[in-house]
């Protein structure tokens, strides 16, 4: 009996206790289902008696978990600290070399003895890239006016001009007027072939030629200041990372990279490849941006559309695409799609397009430093496997950095192994005369 009286207890003790458990829950009257109730109840229950779920790791692919923007902010600071240390190691070492003095010095010396046989490079490759320039441009203007004669003249202008892929390109295209109104104010061939026509293409930020190309309104006095301190604050900033990081890094090597080993070749160019990139995206916004905008403003060129998003790049295909659009546009237009006529596949065609490129861009460098070295060329064509291989099994985040890799180290670091070498072997003869 006692232990009989001591279960009973214990039970009413338990039974008080599990009142006294819920009794902060709500209960409310009799008028409140019971499924409700129960509901609470099995949510309390869950919430004090469950703790552990089949969940994975956020780290793991498999979580779907996404949100790391702590790490890209983590990124971001060390890559700052990075570069500062980079930056006062720089000045300790060589202290502060950018003087503007000694350019006017440089700009003035003997142009028969280095330095100033630089500037007869300098100004030899400016002079090829201009005649190259014009020669694109001449080629657009007559294939494009042989189109219109052979293809369009036939059809009947007028009515030929109605064609939506004509007419919608066109500055005085408008919605709100009459299709006849439109074609009164085109330009229709052969009223195109004068010299005003022809110059206004030779001096418009472009190397495709159309008709009537799109104009903007008026001149913006405050775009073109803001674009000319712009041009300005490239020029000079390039110039001082040359004085500052290059020169220093290429006097203390003082031997070509054709006679380097290879740790010693790599060693060399991964202390240059950061300014060097630097110098890169200098001259990008300052030619890209800034210069082709301060043209396009004075001269009222309505298709700014000079490069795209090229930095969220996940294949080189769509580096190449769309970081220089409008040596693109030339290629596209002239070139890859005179190619797909003629019954190439598309690779093949992509492929002769970059090797005429990379061609052009050996020529450009190898030509006014006589050193025909194929170093240019060679990088290029090795990223036709690997622009095929990003755009097979690499994509997003990953081919991103990839394409990030590739800019860093590619044609722009050896581009400088170029300059390297010429400087000093011209350092080096120099010295023999002296």
């Amino acid at each position: 009996m006692a232990s009989h009286s001591a279960h009973s207890d214990t039970s009413q003790k338990s039974r008080r206790k599990t009142t006294q458990r819920f009794s902060n829950m709500h209960v409310r009257p009799q008028t409140v289902e019971r499924s409700k109730f129960y509901e609470d109840l099995v949510e309390e229950m869950r919430r004090k008696m469950c703790c552990h779920k089949n969940r994975e790791s956020l780290l793991s692919s498999s979580s779907g978990f996404l949100n790391y923007r702590g790490i890209l902010n983590w990124a971001v600071v060390v890559l700052i600290l990075t570069h500062t240390y980079m930056v006062l190691e720089n000045l300790i070492t060589y202290g502060l070399l950018v003087d503007p003095v000694q350019i006017i010095a440089f700009a003035l010396s003997d142009p028969n003895t280095w330095p100033g046989s630089y500037l007869i490079i300098v100004g030899s490759a400016m002079v090829l890239v201009v005649h190259t320039i014009i020669f694109m441009k001449l080629y657009s203007y007559h294939e494009v006016n042989r189109w219109l004669r052979e293809e369009w003249a036939p059809l009947g202008l007028k009515s030929a001009m109605k064609h939506p892929g004509i007419s919608s390109c066109t500055v005085q295209y408008d919605e709100n007027n009459t299709e006849g109104s439109n074609i009164q104010e085109m330009v229709i061939f052969p009223d195109n072939l004068t010299l005003k026509d022809l110059y206004y293409f030779l001096f418009a930020p472009t190397l495709c030629y159309q008709m009537n190309f799109p104009r903007s309104a008026k001149i913006r006095i405050r775009f073109l200041l803001r674009r000319l301190l712009g041009m300005i604050f490239s020029i000079n900033l390039f110039i001082g990372l040359i004085q500052q990081w290059i020169l220093p890094v290429t006097r203390n090597a003082m031997q070509p990279f054709v006679e380097m080993k290879l740790t010693s070749m790599i060693h060399q160019l991964m202390l240059v490849a950061i300014p060097n990139h630097f110098m890169w995206l200098t001259f990008f916004h300052g030619f890209f941006h800034s210069t082709l905008n301060f043209i396009a403003e004075l001269m009222q060129f309505g298709d700014r559309r000079f490069y795209r998003d090229w930095w969220n790049s996940e294949t080189l295909m769509y580096f190449w695409s769309n970081s220089n659009i409008i040596l693109h546009k030339w290629y596209l237009r002239h070139v890859y799609r005179p190619l797909i006529e003629k019954g190439y596949s598309k690779w093949e065609a992509q492929t002769l397009v970059f090797i005429l490129s990379a061609l052009y861009h050996e020529y450009l460098l190898a030509a006014p430093l006589h050193m025909f070295r194929f170093w240019m060329f060679i990088e290029m064509i090795l990223q036709v496997p690997t622009a095929w291989f990003l755009s097979k099994f690499v994509r997003g985040f990953y081919g991103n950095a990839i394409v990030w890799i590739c800019i860093i180290l590619g044609p722009p670091l050896v581009a400088h192994m170029y300059i390297h070498d010429y400087y000093i072997f011209q350092d080096l003869k120099a010295h023999e005369l002296n």
